[in-house]
């Protein structure tokens, strides 16, 4: 069996800030995002826009990415964003809650 797993980005909906995660269901978790369910930084933040993420068939691998990301520079997490998604737009747009 192939698992899947994600590392993404939320971020609020002006932009202002960011929040880096790991699921192993994107759908779910960007709808958990989106309603404000999970109380901590991303709700207090409203981080309920998916603006990048990338697919991993291995767990460790995406945390150890989630793990880098958090240490980059601001700069550096809005230039990788741009590389997929260069106007910022809701990937999660798709998903219901």
């Amino acid at each position: 069996m192939y698992n899947t797993y994600y590392t993404y980005i939320m971020s609020s909906p002006n932009n202002s800030t960011l929040y880096i995660g790991v699921t192993n269901d994107i759908e779910r978790r960007v709808t958990e995002h989106k309603s404000g369910s999970i109380p901590g930084f991303s709700q207090k933040y409203n981080c309920c826009k998916l603006v990048y993420y990338e697919e991993y068939s291995d767990i460790n691998q995406a945390i150890e990415r989630e793990k880098k990301l958090k240490k980059w520079r601001r700069e550096k997490k809005e230039w990788l964003i741009k590389t997929l998604n260069p106007d910022l737009m809701d990937l999660g747009k798709n998903i219901t809650i």
